[in-house]
């Protein structure tokens, strides 16, 4: 398992459409993978997980990721989050 904290810069932090972009690149991993903030933690690959945190720019998220692939999840995931805009 690991984990990751990560500052949240894109523009409207993860709501809608750049929440599906995360989603769609979290499900390419075989890990599963979390979102966890405020002693709150979802599934990275749900849509309702994800938009329940309201998680907007500035906010500090913790990602986690257990199996085979959990340090390239992370990292992929980490860098979405980290830049000005998801694409």
């Amino acid at each position: 398992m690991i984990m990751k904290s990560v500052k949240v810069n894109t523009q409207v932090g993860l709501h809608a459409r750049p929440a599906t972009f995360f989603i769609q690149k979290a499900t390419e991993f075989k890990s599963t993978i979390w979102i966890e903030m405020d002693e709150r933690r979802v599934n990275a690959k749900s849509l309702l997980g994800v938009l329940s945190l309201g998680i907007v720019k500035g906010m500090e998220i913790n990602l986690i990721a257990d199996g085979s692939d959990e340090v390239a999840a992370v990292e992929a995931l980490a860098s979405m989050v980290s830049k000005d805009y998801i694409d």
